[in-house]
């Protein structure tokens, strides 16, 4: 037990590291990037990275992963990315990142059809808590609600969420490593975006020192390695579980604005923290004592081969 409490928690720590580094994301754009081109943005954050990665795994899908990965790609990546974007341009005030936290709830839902993962009433109250929690962090007196962004930023967090346990559900290939997958995901949603980004946003716009710098981080640090950490936990931790840790993302970005921007930090904000990073810890603890971690056959769910991911009580 202990062993397999250390490796959960260590799992869970790396995963977090995903939407620590997302939270740096507005602190980069606003400071490095040209500013109104946020398709592009997600663009050069998903394709270049994507490639990278295929090019370390030098491994490309076969049969039904070739759609599985699209279909990946697309929940996670190419949907996503616009969607959110969307959102935070038509919902000032960070609604949208009140609208991203309750991740957690659309996973619960997901999970429980897709995957029969059971939905306790404190993962429940802890997904609520966590969105009150996010609320009193970003929203401010003049926020106010717009109902095309409103659609577009709960269809964001569901599609992410779908993506997630969808992820969970399909495993991945035998002999297969997370890299693959995160190469096959992300170059398949920089396609998606690719399109899209020239005809809503024309071509790409001249590019000096700093924002060549910003782009890298993006792509390099803030999806390649994070989506690898992400989909690594995925595999790992039940998808419920790793929906609550997105909830560090909006604390992330609050602390690097407070620290690196010097933006104000309220007593109100502070105690939203609290009561996020407090849902965020009740959420792993709820799942933790249903899902340790070991080692089953894919082919149990429908898949085949074998990885680490945690087993349901069941």
């Amino acid at each position: 037990m202990p062993n397999s409490l250390s490796a959960r928690t260590w799992v869970i720590a790396a995963t977090g590291l995903a939407p620590l580094t997302w939270g740096s994301t507005y602190a980069v754009t606003t400071e490095f990037l040209p500013p109104d081109r946020p398709l592009f943005t997600g663009l050069v954050r998903a394709l270049p990275a994507g490639l990278v990665l295929l090019g370390i795994a030098r491994t490309l899908p076969r049969g039904q992963w070739w759609w599985r990965s699209a279909v990946l790609g697309l929940l996670n990546i190419g949907a996503f990315f616009p969607l959110l974007f969307f959102a935070a341009y038509r919902l000032p005030g960070g609604v949208a990142a009140v609208l991203n936290a309750g991740a957690p709830l659309f996973a619960a839902v997901f999970a429980l059809v897709l995957l029969a993962e059971r939905v306790s009433a404190r993962t429940l109250l802890a997904g609520f808590a966590g969105v009150l929690g996010v609320a009193l962090v970003v929203l401010r007196g003049d926020a106010h609600l717009d109902l095309l962004g409103v659609l577009a930023g709960a269809a964001g967090t569901a599609s992410m969420s779908a993506g997630t346990v969808m992820t969970k559900r399909w495993g991945r290939p035998p002999c297969t490593s997370v890299l693959t997958m995160s190469g096959w995901q992300l170059t398949a949603g920089g396609v998606f975006l690719l399109p899209v980004a020239l005809l809503v946003e024309g071509a790409p716009p001249a590019l000096d020192g700093r924002a060549i710098t910003g782009y890298l981080y993006l792509a390099l640090v803030n999806t390649a390695l994070a989506y690898w950490l992400w989909l690594r936990g995925i595999g790992r931790l039940p998808a419920t579980s790793v929906s609550f840790l997105g909830l560090l993302s909006p604390l992330s970005a609050t602390l690097i604005g407070w620290v690196a921007l010097g933006q104000a930090l309220t007593p109100l904000q502070i105690a939203g923290m609290v009561v996020a990073f407090g849902s965020t810890i009740v959420g792993q603890a709820v799942a933790g004592r249903r899902s340790p971690v070991r080692s089953v056959p894919v082919a149990a769910r429908g898949g085949t081969g074998v990885t680490n991911e945690p087993v349901n009580g069941r």
